[in-house]
C-alpha cells in the first residue's frame, strides 16, 4: 500500500538525516527549509521541495517540525506562510524540536483549533543517530495518535518513549538537555582549573573520563576537545537556547528555577558572544581555555 504522505520542515543536522532516512523507506515526502539550497540534495534523492511550509504540509497527512527554536517553530507553524494557516482537519502535526513548554501548549491548542492531531516528540541523539536512524523519541500527547504516528517515527528511531499528556516530552527532553549542559559546562570549568593550577591535561583527562565523573557525555567533549574537532553534532549556541528553556519550566512547575543553571547558562551565552555559537558544544572547553589566556596574556 502507498505509504502516508509526510513533510519535514527543516532540513538542519537533524531534520536532514530524518529526511534522510523517511526517503529510503519510501515515504513520499515534500520538504521545507529556509535556505533553499539546503533542500537541493533532496529533490535529487526525490523529495518534493516546497517554496513555503503551507505548501509542503498541503501535501501531506503528517507534518514534522525540527528546528532551532520557538521563534523557528512558530514561524514555519504560524507565519504568514505557516503549515497550520490553511491546514484542513484530521492532519497530524509533530513537533521534534527542542522548545519550551509554553509554546509547545500554544502550539497544541492552535493544531486543535484547527482539528488536526498534535505530538510533541522531541528526539535524543545527534547528527550520527538522525543519519542512521537511530533517534529516541520522546513522545507527549494521546496514545491514539501516537499509533497513526509510529510508522513514520519507527522509520527514523530506534525507540519511542510515551511519556504521556501532552507536553511531557518536550519536558522531558529540556530535562535531558539541563542535564547535559550543566556536566559541559562543569567540563570545561574543571580543564580550565587544571590548566590553571598546571596539572598535565592528558593525565588529568584519564582521571576524569575513566573515574567517576567519566559519563558518556564528559567522554565525547573531552575527546572531541582534545583532537579540536569542532564540526558541530549540537551546536554551542543551541545549548544556551534549551537552558534557559529548561529553566523557565522548572520555575513554571515548582515555582523555583533550577540552581546549578545559571551558571552554565552565563558560560554558553559567553562563548556564543565569542564567536563559538556555530561550534560543537564541546567547543565551550576551548572557549574557557581561550578566556584564560587571553587574561593571563598567555594566549
Amino acid at each position: 500500500m502507498p505509504k502516508t504522505p509526510v513533510a519535514i520542515l527543516g532540513l538542519g543536522i537533524m531534520g536532514g538525516g530524518m529526511a534522510s532516512r523517511l526517503l529510503a523507506a519510501q515515504f513520499a515526502l515534500s520538504v521545507y527549509n529556509r535556505n533553499p539550497a539546503r533542500a537541493r540534495p533532496f529533490a535529487d534523492a526525490g523529495a518534493f521541495v516546497a517554496g513555503s511550509p503551507a505548501e509542503a504540509a498541503a501535501r501531506s497527512e503528517i507534518i514534522l517540525s525540527m528546528v532551532a527554536d520557538d521563534d523557528a517553530s512558530r514561524s514555519v507553524w504560524l507565519g504568514e506562510d505557516g503549515a497550520l494557516r490553511k491546514l484542513p482537519p484530521g492532519r497530524l502535526l509533530i513537533e521534534c524540536s527542542t522548545l519550551s513548554g509554553g509554546w509547545i501548549r500554544e502550539l497544541a491548542a492552535a493544531a486543535s483549533q484547527r482539528g488536526c492531531d498534535f505530538l510533541d516528540a522531541p528526539v535524543t541523539g545527534s547528527k550520527a543517530q538522525a543519519a542512521s536512524g537511530e533517534l529516541r523519541f520522546l513522545v507527549g500527547g494521546p496514545e491514539h495518535t501516537l499509533q497513526r504516528a509510529r510508522p513514520v517515527l519507527q522509520a527514523m528511531g530506534r525507540e519511542i518513549i510515551h511519556f504521556g499528556a501532552t507536553g511531557s516530552g518536550v519536558l522531558m527532553k529540556l530535562i535531558n538537555n539541563f542535564l547535559c549542559g550543566v556536566q559541559a559546562a562543569s567540563l570545561a570549568e574543571a580543564m580550565a582549573l587544571v590548566s590553571a593550577g598546571g596539572l598535565e591535561r592528558a593525565k588529568a583527562l584519564d582521571i576524569l573520563t575513566t573515574g567517576a565523573p567519566g559519563s558518556p557525555m564528559v567522554k565525547s567533549l573531552s575527546s572531541r576537545a582534545e583532537a579540536r574537532d569542532f564540526t558541530p553534532n549540537f551546536e554551542l549556541r543551541l545549548m544556551a537556547k534549551d537552558l534557559r528553556y529548561s529553566n523557565a519550566e522548572s520555575e513554571r512547575i515548582r515555582n523555583t528555577g533550577l540552581q546549578t543553571v545559571p551558571g552554565a547558562i552565563q558560560i554558553f551565552e559567553q562563548a556564543t558572544a565569542a564567536g563559538f555559537g556555530e561550534k560543537d558544544i564541546s567547543a565551550v572547553i576551548e572557549f574557557l581555555a581561550n578566556a584564560r589566556a587571553r587574561r593571563t596574556g598567555t594566549e
